[in-house]
């Protein structure tokens, strides 16, 4: 029993790295101007930058991004980081999409996942999900939900990410 239970502990320990390791999928996703760009693609001139991923009906995901947008300026400064806001409104909601972002101060890019495909690609389950890669293009930590004050540990995962390159 014991041997199981330290193989185990082994085998999601080796699971957990592995996952941290993850890069963003080969999939295609709509820039707000209708234009294809793969999520493998995403960068920042080898800083680090941020995936999160939200839906107009959800209210947590309008309060991150709002707080984000407040701070991002800043972080920039800071950091030099960049936010790709990834939107998962289905076809029945997209067309409500660019009215909020147009009316909002967000600054960040704003990605189209109409097909959820790259959601489902990084198991995504509720928005809001966040992630942030690494300079290296790999997932270094991620983290569902929002509440006030995660926008710390956002910032704080960017600035270690930029220590560690």
């Amino acid at each position: 029993m014991k041997r199981f239970l330290l193989f185990g502990g082994l085998f999601m320990l080796l699971a957990f790295c592995s996952h941290a390791q993850q890069t963003l999928p080969s999939v295609d996703v709509k820039t707000l101007d209708g234009k294809t760009i793969n999520a493998k693609d995403f960068s920042n001139d080898g800083k680090p930058f941020a995936v999160c991923f939200w839906a107009t009906w959800c209210k947590p995901c309008l309060m991150e991004l709002n707080t984000f947008a407040e701070n991002y300026e800043d972080w920039q400064a800071e950091t030099g980081m960049k936010i790709y806001a990834v939107s998962i409104d289905d076809t029945r909601t997209q067309s409500k999409v660019l009215p909020l972002v147009n009316s909002s101060e967000w600054e960040f890019d704003v990605i189209l996942d109409v097909n959820s495909e790259l959601k489902r690609a990084l198991g995504v389950n509720n928005p809001p999900h966040s992630f942030v890669v690494n300079g290296k293009g790999e997932i270094i930590w991620q983290h569902v939900g929002f509440t006030p004050g995660d926008e710390q540990h956002l910032i704080e995962e960017i600035e270690k990410a930029l220590k560690n390159q």
